[in-house]
């Protein structure tokens, strides 16, 4: 009997945990499940994130240390850059050409958006001069009088206060603040924290580039050393794969016990947000099946659509289930490297940074989300306002990667800078751990697109 591949069972342990999920919130195994099926998903996160920081390091220092040419690093680092902003710009524009065709805003109840734009009124006329989140008094704070407060949980208020407070924290620290935080005060601490991966990264290019220019007698210990470590965490990745499908299932299974406590509950959530739902991964479903294929077809012609697929789907299955990009990162370069033909000098470079700075689902995801909210609220965003979203969510995509809860926390910097109130953020809260996973296959798919094409104009794509 033919094996599976592992895409194929990664698959059957989302589909099962997502069965598993509805039968035991139905027979109220909830608790269960939450407890004692869950923990196993979550083990399986941080075994790829503990993994991810360290491949990270040892790869892109062992690709660069190779190159005795900077030139071509320098070139291939444009060309990176480059790629990953046309992707971003692109997502944006798809997203705010999607949310204004579609409006999905307008589909609300027509006396709820009235009252939604009496209390936004009410929210413009109160906010001059307010001190936003205190933290102490929620109900009484103007911010929120466009919410129905008392249906929110103490959690959600937390929450929403919080991504508010780091926010506010990233603005202030000026236009350039991301470049300040690229570069570390301490590597050791970087390497300890998953959400500097930039710092990492950064100290990673310094340390090939600086051993590239020694002499080889100088550093072959240390490039024995790191190709060797390379090698032990790309192994690990292998291992950890083999038991793929068992933590998918646990980890879906856990997510969606999560959201409700039947299933009935799980279709309320997201038949109220159905209209913003649908639109989204419309949109999502676009830039996977039509816009990326369709790049790579103009620029590496011989990788057909079927076949495209087929070499990346592994890293598409892991970051549906586990909605992050740096925990995706280790199969995402085995998948470039070993499926699509990607050098390792290539995919070394490309994407850990693409899983740090390129995030073209979120950008599209904050489009879409911010136009909806405006919608619903009857407010008419001028063509120079959505100009602004395109140009916002954009950077935000590249200064997002040291912010926790990157998604969300940039969504309140977009919403501030076309003048909407940041508290709505709350509204989209029920729907966006499931959107989020979405979003991630975006971004996981972006980055091998970009590393593909790269690699095809260095001449470092082989032929699989």
């Amino acid at each position: 009997m033919k094996k599976l591949p592992i895409h194929v069972k990664i698959m059957i342990g989302l589909v099962a945990g997502v069965i598993y999920a509805f039968i035991s919130s139905s027979l109220g195994w909830n608790n269960f499940t939450i407890n004692w099926i869950d923990p196993f998903g979550q083990i399986f996160i941080r075994m790829l994130k503990y993994i991810a920081v360290p491949l990270v390091l040892f790869s892109i220092i062992s690709g660069i240390s190779g190159l005795k040419d900077m030139s071509k690093l320098g070139r291939m680092g444009g060309k990176t850059l480059l790629f990953y902003m046309m992707t971003t710009v692109s997502a944006v524009l798809i997203g705010l050409l999607l949310v204004n065709t579609v409006k999905p805003g307008n589909m609300i109840d027509q006396d709820q958006r009235v009252k939604n734009r009496l209390q936004y009124e009410n929210w413009v006329a109160n906010t001059e001069g307010v001190e936003i989140l205190d933290g102490k008094n929620y109900t009484n704070d103007p911010l929120y009088s466009n919410i129905e407060v008392e249906e929110m949980t103490e959690e959600q208020l937390a929450l929403v206060a919080d991504k508010q407070k780091a926010a506010e924290e990233n603005k202030d620290g000026g236009p350039l603040k991301f470049l300040v935080d690229m570069v570390p005060q301490n590597i050791m601490l970087s390497l300890s924290n998953d959400k500097l991966m930039l710092q990492v990264i950064f100290f990673a290019i310094f340390c090939g580039i600086t051993m590239a220019m020694l002499p080889d007698e100088k550093v072959a210990g240390l490039s024995a050393f790191v190709d060797g470590a390379n090698a032990v965490f790309l192994k690990m990745v292998e291992i950890v794969m083999q038991a793929a499908p068992y933590f998918v299932f646990a980890l879906l299974a856990g997510v969606i016990a999560k959201m409700a406590d039947t299933p009935q509950e799980v279709f309320e959530i997201f038949k109220g947000l159905a209209s913003y739902s649908v639109t989204l991964v419309v949109g999502l479903a676009f830039l996977v099946a039509v816009f990326y294929p369709g790049v790579m077809r103009i620029f590496v012609p011989k990788m057909g659509y079927k076949k495209f697929f087929k070499n990346i789907s592994p890293a598409q299955f892991l970051a549906f289930s586990t909605s992050s990009s740096a925990a995706t990162l280790p199969v995402t370069m085995e998948c470039v490297e070993d499926n699509m033909g990607v050098s390792k000098n290539v995919s070394s470079f490309v994407l850990p940074i693409g899983a740090t700075v390129n995030m073209d689902g979120t950008s599209l995801y904050q489009a879409v989300a911010v136009i909806f909210m405006a919608q619903m609220h009857m407010v008419d965003l001028s063509f120079v306002q959505q100009l602004t979203i395109v140009l916002t969510a954009t950077l935000a995509s590249i200064g997002s990667a040291a912010v926790p809860s990157a998604g969300l926390i940039m969504m309140i910097v977009v919403l501030q800078s076309v003048g909407l109130n940041p508290a709505w953020i709350a509204i989209i809260f029920p729907v966006d751990r499931i959107l989020d996973m979405c979003r991630t296959v975006v971004n996981v798919t972006g980055d091998a697109t970009v590393s593909t094409i790269v690699a095809k104009s260095e001449g470092e794509l082989r032929e699989v």
